[in-house]
């Protein structure tokens, strides 16, 4: 058997063999995660947007409450100063940090929400509802891409981490795993809301 002929039979079964090797799997899964983690920021951006005029709407009712009001301002700049790139989410630090500022800006709002409570005249306000309707549909929204984001980080790791798709990864790209979104410390406390309006 010539050479030329012992490589044209060989060359199918590398070509399969490095296919079964996460050459193309391996950046599809990445691409999943990214495209999962832009919906989130997408999401994360469409909140920080809303909160401006949530606030606005309120400062007619709730005068008095500016100390509620200047702490949503300041949890809604802090979170937009804590960036996070697809380059990141490999570093648990980073990604902590990013979801630590979120948790505090939504921390941040639930007074904001109950505040029609305190000031039933809120109640009727158009715009205060409208806004408030947003803005819990971008929470469902945001837990909903925090989940699909996780999903996306569990099948890339889990597809880098076995075989045959671990060699490919390890070898042509250097492949770490993603960090999970995990809730913050102080989502395990209910927030207290207080108005003083009572007497």
């Amino acid at each position: 058997m010539t050479v030329v002929r012992r490589i044209g039979l060989l060359a199918p079964l590398a070509a399969v063999s490095v296919a079964g090797c996460g050459i193309n799997s391996v950046p599809t899964a990445e691409e999943k995660v990214n495209a999962a983690w832009g919906n989130l920021q997408a999401d994360y951006q469409r909140r920080s947007d809303l909160i401006p005029n949530l606030v606005e709407t309120v400062k007619g009712y709730a005068a008095q409450e500016k100390s509620v009001l200047i702490q949503v301002t300041e949890a809604r700049a802090k979170a937009g100063s804590v960036q996070l790139s697809a380059s990141d989410l490999e570093d648990p630090a980073k990604v902590q940090e990013f979801a630590n500022a979120q948790a505090r800006l939504s921390a941040a709002i639930i007074p904001l929400q109950r505040m029609q409570e305190a000031y039933p005249d809120l109640k009727s306000n158009q715009n205060f509802l409208a806004l408030q309707d947003q803005l819990e549909g971008t929470e469902n929204r945001i837990n909903t891409s925090r989940r699909d984001y996780n999903e996306a980080v569990q099948a890339y790791n889990t597809r880098i981490r076995t075989f045959p798709d671990a060699i490919g990864a390890r070898v042509f790209y250097g492949a770490k795993p993603k960090v999970p979104f995990q809730a913050a410390a102080s989502a395990q406390e209910a927030p207290s809301v207080n108005f003083n309006t009572a007497g």
